[in-house]
């Protein structure tokens, strides 16, 4: 008898061990079920729904709920449920209820009667009517790092309570929901770096692409641009206009990252764009910080130099908005800073007493100009101090010798050494006049020579023509300023008295009225040419419109006894200017006024 009570209680032992290994098999691959769905899915909401899902049937609950904390750490959200009552988007202040505590503590808890624990949070029941009896809560936490929790109510069967057996089991179970989660976040997050660095890598190639190509090494102007990071603030632009004139900018635009990057994009094509019909650096400037008043990023602005240079006079036209002051080297290896006289562009539209910017004008005579960001004078030299203006200037001077573009590589070199990372963006520019100086100088001796041959009545047929000064203006009044100013110091660099070259102003200042007001009747959209030249001790200016062709028998001075106002302006150019002659009309069609006033 004895023996049969052994063999009934080795079997029933048998049985449990059996049944317990079959549940912790069941139980591991739940849990790799679990893993697979989350590594698989590149739907974190689809995998919580599964998986809360898939925990709730294995433990034999009326319902299931996930809850995750929220970015803020102040609220817990629903994420996925399952069962009687559907909950996803519920949203609990942390702490908050069995849920909210569970997570805090950081402890699995069963409470078997829902009715004796304060904690509980009625809100659900009396919303849909719904008995919750007993709750089952585990968190989901790794390494200390809190997650969410996972709750689940009423036992199927039975009373309908939970036992200690089955909270082991979702403790369990939301350890390893936890980890899958935290896994799936890595991913995601290593997914969505890796789109973000695509983006910004695709962002550096535009902004690359917006800089100026490669020029030849003998071209006056060159320029360089190494970012502290993959997109850079900083940028500089030369072009070519029509004119044979140089265009350049370089600028620098506050804060970092993307922000920075597109505003740089912005202004960088804005100044191309604009540069190519407005060719006076101050207007383009105030233009610039118009448009970019309008859009501009609250607290965001642009620092940035502006100008033209004309290799055939050696001289600068400078704007500065706020940016560090440009460097001019002359040829004795004397330096003078041209500080800013303008707030930065995209801080308002109002800061200028003028609609204006204030512009400079400066003469090279064989120097060179450097524009360049604080990612110089700020960067760091191999004694860990900044490179300063000092540290700048001593950097150019040891290397004059060499060409510009090799120079800017090797100045730049002094603050972005190999395996050095970049305290800011490093930009510098180099406008040198060396070349043009030397082939304007051929120019001259030439024309000198041909001079000394010349008596001061007669010019030979083969002295050459040298042009001084060539503007494209539109037919609008209020560009006649800047070719006043233009025609009267090119006649004073030219050699002409201060009589001559105001009569010469004069003159032209005229001719040109008289073309707006008749030519083209007051339209200020057309175009005017202004060309300027030596030839011997002459002064030669030629004036191209593109009106109609005029019959030249009926452009003749008034009498000066004709006291009728106006009509004058033909006479006193013909008074004050040794000749005036219409040419013959351009294939284009229009008129060529020609001036030529001895230089005296």
């Amino acid at each position: 008898m004895a023996n049969a009570r052994t063999k009934n209680v080795d079997k029933s032992a048998a049985n449990d061990r059996a049944n317990s290994s079959a549940r912790v098999y069941d139980n591991l691959e739940l849990l790799a079920e679990m893993s697979q769905d989350f590594a698989a899915s590149l739907d974190m909401t689809a995998s919580l729904k599964k998986a809360i899902s898939h925990i709730t049937d294995y433990m034999d609950a009326e319902g299931g709920a996930l809850f995750l904390l929220e970015p803020d750490g102040q609220h817990l959200k629903c994420h996925a449920s399952v069962g009687a009552t559907e909950i996803s988007g519920l949203t609990l202040p942390e702490g908050q209820g069995i849920v909210g505590r569970s997570i805090r503590n950081n402890v699995s808890e069963i409470v078997r009667d829902v009715s004796k624990d304060a904690s509980f949070h009625k809100g659900v029941d009396d919303k849909t009517g719904f008995t919750t009896k007993s709750i089952l809560c585990a968190p989901m936490s790794v390494n200390n790092e809190r997650i969410g929790a996972i709750e689940l109510i009423n036992k199927r069967g039975g009373d309908g309570l939970f036992d200690v057996d089955n909270l082991h089991l979702l403790s369990a179970m939301s350890a390893s929901a936890a980890l899958a989660i935290k896994n799936a976040r890595m991913a995601e997050a290593l997914v969505e770096q890796e789109r973000i660095a695509r983006e910004l890598e695709l962002a550096a190639e535009i902004q690359r692409s917006l800089l100026p190509g490669v020029v030849d090494g003998d071209y006056p102007v060159h320029g360089i641009n190494f970012p502290a990071r993959t997109v850079s603030g900083d940028f500089f632009d030369f072009f070519e206009l029509d004119d044979g004139r140089i265009c350049f900018n370089l600028g620098d635009v506050s804060g970092k990252g993307m922000n920075a990057a597109l505003l740089m994009a912005k202004t960088a094509s804005l100044y191309r764009c604009l540069g190519k019909t407005i060719e006076q650096p101050s207007r383009l400037l105030a233009r610039v910080n118009v448009e970019l008043c309008e859009t501009v990023t609250r607290g965001m602005f642009v620092t940035m130099t502006g100008g033209v240079y004309d290799p055939r006079t050696g001289i600068v036209r400078l704007a500065n908005a706020g940016h560090e002051p440009p460097l001019f080297r002359n040829v004795k290896g004397d330096y003078e800073p041209f500080p800013a006289d303008a707030p930065p562009l995209g801080i308002s539209p109002f800061l200028n007493e003028s609609a204006d910017f204030p512009e400079r004008e400066v003469r090279l005579d064989g120097g060179a100009l450097y524009i360049f960001t604080d990612g110089i004078t700020e960067g760091y030299v191999q004694d860990g101090q900044e490179l300063g203006v000092d540290g700048l200037k001593g950097l150019i001077d040891e290397n004059v010798g060499l060409s510009t573009n090799e120079r800017l590589k090797v100045v730049s070199a002094g603050v972005n050494r190999p395996g050095q990372e970049l305290r800011d963006d490093i930009t510098l520019l180099a406008i040198d006049d060396a070349d043009a100086y030397k082939v304007r100088n051929r120019g001259q001796q030439a024309h000198d020579k041909s001079c000394d041959d010349q008596t001061d009545d007669r010019i030979d047929n083969n002295v050459l023509e040298t042009e001084l000064l060539s503007i494209s203006i539109s037919s609008s009044p209020d560009r006649l300023k800047l070719v006043r100013s233009a025609i009267g110091d090119t006649a004073s660099l030219s050699g002409c008295s201060k009589d001559v070259s105001r009569d010469i102003v004069i003159a032209v200042d005229e001719a040109l009225q008289n073309v707006i007001r008749h030519g083209y009747g007051g339209e200020h959209d057309k175009k005017i040419i202004i060309k300027v030249s030596s030839l011997g001790r002459k002064l030669v200016i030629l004036i191209q419109d593109f009106a109609l062709s005029v019959n030249v028998d009926n452009i003749k001075p008034r009498d000066l006894d004709d006291l009728r106002p106006g009509g004058l302006g033909t006479h006193f150019i013909r008074e004050v200017m040794d000749e005036v002659e219409f040419l013959p009309p351009p294939d284009e069609g229009g008129n060529v006024l020609r001036l030529s006033r001895r230089i005296e």
